[in-house]
């Protein structure tokens, strides 16, 4: 039993690293060799969890050739853009200045039906309004309005927008999280100062949130 449990912490953490390995990306944006490879990997890893007679090497192998040739594989689309459209495909028009493009639907064999729905979701009724929909490599669907059915930015209007940066949380239940310094553009210390200046303790502190200007929000713990 004891056995069982270390080779499946093991093959799970194979599997994490792997996946951590191919790359940063929520299964609707994978690309069609992305997601095989990550069904592959999991079918794979689990064999040795259900049969301890195997090998843990059974496993743990072709997890490591997979991922090499994943990894290869996308630096080979960084350089050459035709493998890349071998391997994803490339984005399809199916709609054109309000017209569906009936030859496009065909090719990818998509329903008005299942268009319908994907204009929905981006809160589009109406196909007239639509100057372009793109159906992407990885299945998604991008779309751009006609410019009169666009929303005005403040640009349209002339108004100058005051910027505040990026707002991040910099103390995380006690913890000063560095990385997120980085992103507002400050030091540990800036913080501590800041913390210091309240009388709060950084261990009590549950949530902080920080950014380039300076703007600030404290909450305790409780």
């Amino acid at each position: 039993m004891l056995i069982s449990i270390i080779r499946t912490i093991l093959l799970y953490a194979v599997a994490v690293l792997a996946v951590r390995l191919m790359g940063k990306r929520q299964m609707s944006d994978m690309q069609p060799s992305e997601l095989v490879i990550t069904m592959i990997v999991s079918d794979i890893a689990s064999i040795p969890m259900q049969n301890t007679s195997q090998p843990l090497l059974s496993g743990v192998i072709p997890v490591a050739i997979l991922v090499a040739l994943e990894i290869t594989a996308s630096i080979i689309m960084m350089k050459w853009s035709g493998f890349r459209s071998l391997v994803c495909g490339k984005p399809v028009i199916v709609i054109k200045d309000g017209r569906i493009l009936q030859s496009a639907m065909k090719k990818l064999r998509l329903t008005t039906e299942d268009l319908s729905v994907r204009l929905r979701q981006q809160g589009i009724f109406s196909i007239e309004d639509v100057q372009y929909c793109i159906v992407e490599t990885n299945g998604e669907v991008s779309v751009l309005e006609k410019p009169e059915k666009r929303k005005p930015s403040a640009e349209d209007f002339g108004l100058k927008i005051k910027d505040n940066k990026i707002e991040t949380v910099v103390v995380s239940n006690g913890k000063i999280l560095e990385n997120s310094l980085n992103l507002c553009e400050k030091e540990k210390g800036y913080v501590k100062n800041i913390l210091q200046k309240k009388n709060i303790k950084q261990s009590n502190v549950f949530l902080m949130t920080l950014d380039a200007l300076g703007n600030y929000n404290i909450i305790k713990k409780e």
